[in-house]
């Protein structure tokens, strides 16, 4: 599982760099973001929604939000 640290980012940064990551990605293969940026629940929704990459899941820990994301086709 590959990871991300995007803390104390703020938007549009932690989509811009999650990007370019899965670019690097093969299809299937999974990443986990870490985000401290709250307008980050609506951007990552509206990321996954808008591209083929599928949004898993998320949570927020302490106030950080984590992200799990496999790369789409």
């Amino acid at each position: 599982m590959n990871e991300l640290d995007v803390k104390g980012l703020s938007c549009p940064l932690p989509i811009l760099r999650t990007r370019a990551l899965l670019n690097t990605l093969a299809v299937g293969d999974e990443v986990k973001v870490y985000v401290t940026d709250p307008a980050s629940v609506i951007d990552f929704r509206h990321f996954c929604n808008i591209t083929s990459n599928e949004l898993l899941g998320y949570e927020q820990k302490d106030g950080v939000f984590i992200y799990h994301i496999r790369r789409g086709e």
